[in-house]
């Protein structure tokens, strides 16, 4: 079995790492770094820290328009399966990289796989958005990380090939805890206690490219009654720079550099609450029991906020101030995102569906019932 991973942004690199694992075990991965994040703090660190192989290709496709970015990425991994002949291309999540590994894969015959598969915001306006719906409508094997986004494939006529296997975040967050826990020193360089501190992150472009959005994200978070603590997205940095919000930004929240993934691990797990425009982040706000604020009109991961732990708040300042000092209600934290399996059980349907000649190397997939 060979199957050609592609990636290209840091929720990507975390998924990778305990699936390329599983697959290297078996078969023979060949890994794409598309190049969509290209920033040393943004890309290689997570690769180092992980232990994920060194990527055989990187693509070096940077910034530019989302059509001509997907354009350059589908010209560029082309030849790479043509050279590699793979028998299935793996993709993650909901990105332009996702998207163009869809469409190469399509147009070459080859097999497209997609871990993610199935999770709707219901925001047409948003690129990942669209990027998740084609990729999906294009995929051979769609990879659910729930029982919900199951059913939204069914609803949209996708049933062959779809299966329920977990989140291979959680797989990854069990592992990333523990590391951050030994190995991290960040609360203590920024002089942080356990739980007397607020994390931020905003990167969204309905947020920072607008300036009435951004600031008044700001108004909110200002008021927060302990330190809140901002990694910046380079691009949100450019933005407070251009709208004048830098300077305020600075006197108001505690603003750092990009962090490595176990530094953000140990940041998330050690905050009072997270307060977020990220779809992964809420996701890991989740499996680390610390309650959410998405500043979102609306989220994919819906399981998180039917349960309590995440409140949908828009780039609202009353309503982030308010869910800043309210502390709501947490019902029992439910599983519906498996069990911390779901690497395994991808790559054993994936083996069973190329039909593997090595039979002693086969693998089962563990139930999830």
């Amino acid at each position: 079995m060979r199957v050609c991973s592609v990636v290209g942004a840091r929720p990507q690199f975390i998924k990778a790492a305990t699936v390329s694992r599983k697959i290297r075990d078996v078969g023979e991965e060949v890994l794409v770094h598309t190049g969509q994040h290209y920033d040393k703090e943004m890309s290689d660190v997570f690769f180092d820290e992980l232990d994920i192989p060194e990527p055989e290709y990187n693509l070096g496709v940077e910034s530019d328009t989302h059509g001509r970015q997907t354009a350059r990425m589908i010209a560029e991994l082309e030849p790479v399966i043509e050279e590699t002949d793979p028998d299935a291309i793996l993709l993650y999540g909901d990105t332009n990289s996702t998207l163009a590994g869809a469409i190469v894969g399509s147009k070459r015959d080859v097999a497209v796989a997609h871990v993610e598969a199935g999770l709707r915001s219901g925001n047409r306006d948003m690129p990942e958005e669209i990027n998740r719906i084609l990729t999906d409508h294009a995929s051979d094997m769609c990879f659910a990380p729930s029982e919900d986004a199951v059913g939204t494939l069914a609803n949209e006529g996708i049933v062959d090939g779809v299966h329920w296997t977990g989140d291979v975040m959680y797989d990854a967050i069990l592992a990333a805890r523990e590391r951050a826990r030994d190995s991290s020193s960040i609360l203590e360089d920024l002089g942080l206690e356990e739980d007397e501190f607020i994390l931020t992150t905003v990167h969204r472009a309905s947020n920072t490219d607008d300036r009435g959005n951004l600031e008044a994200i700001l108004d909110g978070l200002a008021s927060a009654p302990v330190p809140v603590v901002f990694p910046a997205h380079p691009r949100t940095v450019d933005r407070l720079e251009t709208y004048g919000l830098w300077e305020r930004a600075n006197e108001d929240l505690e603003i750092i550099e990009p962090q490595g993934y176990l530094d953000f691990v140990r940041l998330l797990d050690g905050a009072e609450r997270i307060v977020t425009d990220s779809g992964g982040v809420q996701k890991e706000a989740f499996f680390l029991e610390t309650r959410c604020v998405t500043m979102r009109e609306e989220t994919e991961w819906t399981e998180t906020v039917d349960c309590g732990w995440n409140q949908l708040v828009g780039p609202n300042a009353d309503l982030i101030r308010e869910a800043l000092v309210t502390d709501w209600k947490l019902d029992a934290r439910p599983q519906p995102y498996g069990d911390g399996s779901a690497s395994e059980r991808i790559v054993a349907l994936l083996q069973e569906a190329l039909e593997t000649d090595d039979a002693d190397q086969q693998i089962e997939a563990p139930s999830l019932d």
